[in-house]
């Protein structure tokens, strides 16, 4: 009688940066594909239904008040951080308009994520990878419980922010690269 051996399960392809972009430029992956690259791999993005679309319009009207031409708030775009190419439902990133006619931004003030059934992996995978990008702020605008986690004061080296707290209706956010900046939780957050 010969013994089964249990079948591992194999370890995805992890992409470059370069071999992502590569795909995309060849037609491989399209907008249609809803997809990111976290930590070398395909990932598909959750559907956007009413409320996170709806709290994706507020935080980048907000932010884009807050921030006024003091940086560039972009909205469901490519931001490459080390491994990884996420689609942050916000950011706020150093410069002009024109410093991304022809580059992503590999930087970042400020990182948002609106999460609801993408909360696990916002919460661990993404905020691996923002705080390793050197990322000083990253919030999540959690629809679940109706509140924002804010997170500040990266280590790097660790992947890991030191920083987590939470935030409720009632409350400002002040950006930390921006101290003039500020928000209210309220804005950010659909319905009552």
């Amino acid at each position: 009688m010969s013994e089964l051996t249990p079948s591992v399960p194999s370890e995805p392809t992890r992409l470059t940066v370069e071999q992502y972009f590569g795909l995309v430029e060849a037609g491989a992956l399209t907008e249609e594909d809803r997809v990111e690259l976290l930590e070398g791999v395909v990932v598909a993005m959750p559907p956007s239904d009413p409320p996170h679309a709806s709290a994706v319009t507020r935080v980048s009207a907000a932010l884009f008040e807050a921030v006024g031409r003091r940086a560039v708030v972009r909205t469901q775009c490519a931001f490459v951080a080390g491994r990884s190419v996420p689609e942050p439902d916000v950011a706020v990133v150093p410069g002009s308009f024109a410093d991304y006619d022809t580059t992503h931004p590999r930087s970042a003030f400020l990182v948002v994520e609106v999460a609801d059934s993408s909360l696990p992996q916002d919460r661990i995978s993404k905020g691996r990878i923002y705080a390793a990008a050197g990322v000083p702020e990253y919030w999540i605008v959690n629809l679940r419980d109706g509140v924002v986690e804010v997170m500040r004061e990266p280590e790097a080296a660790a992947a890991r922010y030191r920083e987590r707290r939470i935030t409720a209706r009632g409350e400002q956010i002040e950006l930390a690269a921006l101290p003039d900046a500020a928000v209210a939780v309220s804005e950010l957050l659909p319905g009552h």
